[in-house]
């Protein structure tokens, strides 16, 4: 089962892929937990580059991340599902096309094409979106000193991003759950297992 979390930044998808985790792993499922950008060692520099480093234009940016998507989808997720495991993964392709589509304002079609010849045509049997208000991230990361080239993009960025992965979970209402990630962390928790288990039993 390939599982991905979505949502802005400060949203709490690395807190839940922990809880998830340790949920899957307690009910006898071996799970890997990865990440992208940043699953691989290549990811690792990419992510330094396009989050850290010096400018990088947009259509630049989407090149990186597919570039990230193919060889993690390659060499972590696809053989990890091959050998039954859970792959439960912070950001996935609806990243892309909500972050470098409408956030950068390139073809969301175009951006997912890319993703799409990346990874084969991998796509989640779940993506958890976990939706916050973008003033509510940017309070949860306490201001922009601590912010990186993506959090540190202005309030219009960021509702421009948010509403892009609304209208990506109404398209796909079988794949996607969204959970209000305004909610205390356990009851976020608890909403994913009840979106998780019943995929786990089938």
């Amino acid at each position: 089962m390939f599982l991905t979390l979505e949502g802005g930044d400060a949203a709490g998808k690395t807190t839940q892929a922990v809880a998830l985790e340790h949920w899957l792993t307690e009910r006898g499922r071996t799970v890997v937990r990865t990440r992208e950008p940043g699953g691989t060692e290549l990811g690792a520099q990419i992510r330094a580059l396009v989050l850290h480093g010096d400018h990088v234009t947009p259509r630049a940016e989407a090149l990186l991340y597919a570039a990230d998507r193919a060889h993690h989808v390659a060499t972590v997720v696809r053989p990890a599902l091959e050998r039954g495991d859970v792959v439960v993964q912070d950001r996935y392709l609806d990243s892309s096309v909500a972050y470098q589509g409408a956030g950068r304002v390139l073809d969301a079609d175009e951006v997912r094409g890319l993703s799409t010849w990346a990874t084969e045509g991998l796509l989640p049997d779940l993506t958890i979106l976990l939706d916050v208000h973008p003033a509510v991230a940017r309070a949860r990361r306490g201001g922009r000193a601590a912010e990186d080239r993506l959090e540190a993009e202005e309030d219009d960025f960021h509702e421009r991003v948010r509403a892009a992965f609304l209208a990506l979970a109404a398209a796909a209402p079988d794949r996607f759950v969204v959970v209000d990630a305004g909610l205390d962390p356990d009851e976020v928790a608890a909403r994913i297992r009840a979106a998780v288990e019943p995929r786990l039993s089938a």
